[in-house]
């Protein structure tokens, strides 16, 4: 073959070859953002359902805070007898059947924020057993008073607790 025809398949052929390249290139672009697109759809819907939930999360988490919180919890459940470690437990059992009913809520809210749930819940119990333990309260509603006491000298743990998790559901938006 002589030079001339070399150069006019190179003529012919170099065209083609950076065309296929060029089409090639445009469409490995279009499907990446095609696939792109799709996930953000997905994401978005995906989303739409994922925060109603959450929200609701929140929301079961505040009113478990709530009704721990030792004001709500000691008009909720009164002492029946003058037995202090009866009354103590019987709090206990309150606390504690509080919080296995919203076990499941970890499940839509921050670690941190499930951690800062479960230091209010085992700090209202011990503000609840360190008063229990104090050795000048005779019965059961004297304890009641000395815990209200309590509180209204300090702010209950579940306030904490609750202040984070409003920050937490103004990140959200």
């Amino acid at each position: 073959m002589d030079t001339t025809k070399i150069l006019e398949l190179l003529s012919y052929t170099f065209p083609a070859i950076v065309t296929g390249v060029i089409a090639l290139y445009f469409f490995k672009l279009h499907t990446k953002n095609e696939n792109n697109r799709r996930n953000f759809l997905l994401r978005k819907e995906k989303q739409s359902i994922a925060l109603p939930l959450r929200l609701q999360a929140y929301e079961r988490m505040a009113l478990f805070l709530e009704r721990i919180s030792p004001a709500s919890l000691l008009v909720r459940v009164p002492p029946t007898g003058t037995d202090k470690p009866a009354y103590f437990k019987k709090l206990l059992t309150s606390v504690e059947k509080e919080f296995e009913h919203n076990l499941a809520q970890q499940i839509y809210i921050t670690e941190q924020c499930w951690n800062v749930i479960k230091t209010a819940k085992n700090n209202t119990i011990n503000i609840i057993r360190d008063t229990m333990l104090e050795g000048e309260l005779k019965d059961a509603r004297a304890m009641r008073e000395a815990i209200i006491q309590r509180m209204v000298e300090n702010e209950p743990p579940s306030n904490t607790a609750l202040a984070f998790i409003k920050n937490e559901v103004h990140k959200i938006f």
